[in-house]
């Protein structure tokens, strides 16, 4: 039998132990559940020539905190397509709005497509110029200039445009209509989305009437650009997209096509990623209606030789495998119990030592706590020691007589009235040895 021996706190010292034991449990496992529920704010770099993809995505962030998503978005302006790249591939971000031929994107895992830019090659109503060929010894000017780099390049390189003497002139924005209408560009190349916001700013760009248009001019040879340059696809501008009546293009006009993704780092938590991912489309829903550009956002490739690999929480996702809440959690569901078991073990255990000193609940702790006495009447030294243990004696006793739960108990009572006689005696013995030794006298 295991002997349950006086701690010899006071038991309102071990009830502010166990207290405060409780509490530290209790508040490390409320810590715990807030850090696991709490929301992630991912920063996210946007830059654009009109702010637009700012303004979009401003209205995704606000949609989320509204919505209590998990994911949540700090938007980080940039001047542009570029400076959000570089943002990005620096790690300065965690997230970023970028064209999928502008910057460093060895890091970036896409998330979202956001919209489609289309390359438009636009020339004044009236101009003589149908075909690239056209362009000879002529001036484009490219709005946007620096991000529309590598489109000018794969452009010379395909139809040998240096050589035809054709000049591209960077043009900002404001600066686009003075230069058309001073002639110093005999043609435009942007690229935008085919929404009306964009298309409406590149009709208001040309002097027209009803009986004169602006001419689109068509990228041929897109399909072998794009089987070389892999950020680029082969695109078909529908009839009448610029211009209903009379139709402008007059045929669907072939051409090329860039994506504006949203990228994450690669290092991102993937169930974090897959959050955002079903709260950006779920945020697109709700905000089709006052931001109708969001209608081309979508899921980008998750074919493995994709040109931007998709992050692979957003590919769980879009698969359909994100993980179950078995999946997720059934390893804590199935040591629970042994936690759970741990935990009333302990809790057991304080129990005990709190009531360690109010008496022994059975008649066999009783007696084992009887025996323990022994050693400290002989180790005592004092008579206020003697005392106290006797104390403790009658603490037992009574503790054991108020007990009457019990049927059989008389070998037990026995045993502890023995037990008691005898400790009596031992503390009348230690008393007279204590005397003798005060007074100089031999003890036998």
């Amino acid at each position: 039998m295991g002997r349950i021996a006086s701690t010899g706190l006071p038991a309102w010292l071990r009830i502010v132990v166990v207290a405060g034991l409780a509490a530290v449990i209790a508040g490390a496992g409320f810590l715990s559940w807030r850090w696991y529920v709490r929301p992630v704010t991912l920063t996210i770099a946007v830059g654009s020539l009109d702010g637009e993809a700012t303004r979009i995505v401003s209205a995704l962030a606000s949609r989320l905190a509204a919505t209590n998503a998990k994911a949540r978005l700090k938007v980080v302006e940039a001047a542009g397509p570029l400076d959000a790249a570089n943002q990005f591939s620096s790690g300065k971000t965690d997230l970023a709005v970028v064209r999928g031929d502008v910057g460093d994107l060895s890091q970036a895992q896409a998330v979202v497509v956001l919209t489609h830019a289309v390359l438009l090659l636009v020339a004044p109503p009236g101009s003589p110029i149908t075909d690239m060929a056209g362009l000879k010894r002529g001036t484009v000017g490219v709005v946007g200039g620096e991000a529309n780099r590598k489109f000018v390049r794969v452009l010379t390189d395909e139809y040998d445009l240096a050589r035809a003497n054709v000049t591209f002139k960077d043009l900002a924005p404001a600066d686009t209509r003075r230069a058309i209408d001073s002639k110093e560009v005999r043609a435009i190349l942007v690229v935008i989305p085919l929404t009306e916001k964009y298309l409406s700013s590149l009709r208001g760009l040309f002097a027209q009437n009803s009986k004169t248009s602006p001419v689109l001019i068509a990228v041929e040879s897109a399909g072998a650009i794009a089987e070389k340059e892999r950020a680029y696809e082969s695109f078909d501008v529908p009839k009448g997209t610029l211009r209903g009546s009379p139709a402008v293009p007059g045929d669907d006009l072939t051409t090329l096509r860039v994506n504006y993704y949203l990228v994450a780092q690669k290092k991102l938590d993937n169930d974090l990623i897959g959050d955002l991912t079903e709260a950006l489309l779920n945020a697109r829903r709700d905000l089709l209606g006052e931001l109708p550009i969001l209608a081309q956002l979508s899921a980008p490739s998750t074919d493995a030789d994709a040109y931007l690999p998709v992050h692979p929480g957003a590919a769980a996702f879009y698969n359909g495998t994100q993980l179950s809440f078995l999946d997720q959690w059934g390893n804590v569901i199935f040591l629970a119990p042994m936690v759970l078991g741990g935990l009333a073990s302990l809790l057991a255990a304080a129990w005990k030592f709190v009531r360690s000193d109010d008496g022994p609940q059975t008649r066999e702790a009783a007696l084992d706590r009887l025996y323990a006495l022994a050693r400290r009447i002989r180790a005592s030294g004092t008579e206020a020691e003697l005392s106290e243990i006797e104390g403790e004696i009658d603490k037992v006793l009574q503790g054991q007589r108020a007990d009457e739960a019990e049927a059989d108990k008389t070998a037990l009572d026995t045993a502890l009235n023995v037990a008691a006689h005898r400790l009596e005696n031992l503390i009348h013995e230690r008393r007279v040895a204590l005397a003798a030794q005060q007074y100089g006298k031999p003890t036998a």
